[in-house]
């Protein structure tokens, strides 16, 4: 099937929400969005970017914003799922077709896309760097060699961090001694452990 005969399926399948959901289509297609079907459920857009999703669930249906943190939500119906996982997306649930009020969720509707103009999307926030802790005896081989020490110091964050690790797995001290003896000269080459896979 295609999009559009996955999106007719989900609407015309029994659930003791599909009215519910069909109102919230025909607001929808109010709008000059795109309708899709992603992730078991009809998705909106437009040029091809993803604005908001319907679906019905045991307990409730609603409608979900990707970006709905940008949302003004003068009512106060928007709420995060997943508080400490997803930073951008809302979602307003219904449990009756009586909570609807068509004016006000097709209002939210097109608040969402006019963002969506706007290019109002939420970037992923970066990950901080874990401090990287040397092993003394990684550290104690770099102080004793300062050129070593320099490559060492002007390695990407990764490739230090495949040198770290590659000492501290090692469980016996006699294995630790032979990875440090085979890594000092490629540290002080300005070579990564893993370069002479990458370049493959």
């Amino acid at each position: 099937m295609d999009h559009s005969e996955k999106v007719e399926a989900y609407y015309a399948q029994e659930h003791h929400f599909k009215k519910g959901i069909e109102i919230l289509r025909n607001l929808a297609l109010k709008t000059n969005s795109q309708e899709f079907f992603k992730w078991q459920a009809p998705v909106y857009g437009i040029e091809e970017k993803n604005v908001f999703w319907i679906a019905r669930f045991k307990n409730h249906f609603g409608i979900g914003f990707f970006n709905g943190v940008f949302l003004s939500d003068p009512k106060s119906v928007l709420i995060n799922v997943q508080k400490d996982k997803t930073m951008a997306m809302r979602h307003w649930h219904f449990k009756s077709v009586a909570e609807i009020d068509e004016k006000v969720v097709l209002a939210y509707i097109r608040e969402s896309l006019e963002n969506q103009r706007k290019g109002l999307v939420l970037a992923p926030a970066k990950k901080k760097k874990q401090k990287i802790i040397i092993p003394d005896l990684l550290q104690n081989a770099l102080e004793k060699n300062s050129k070593a020490n320099n490559f060492f110091k002007n390695l990407s964050h990764y490739k230090q961090k495949e040198y770290v690790e590659y000492i501290s797995t090692a469980k016996q001290q006699k294995t630790k001694l032979t990875r440090l003896e085979k890594i000092l000269p490629m540290i002080t080459e300005g070579k990564g452990l893993n370069d002479m896979y990458r370049k493959r």
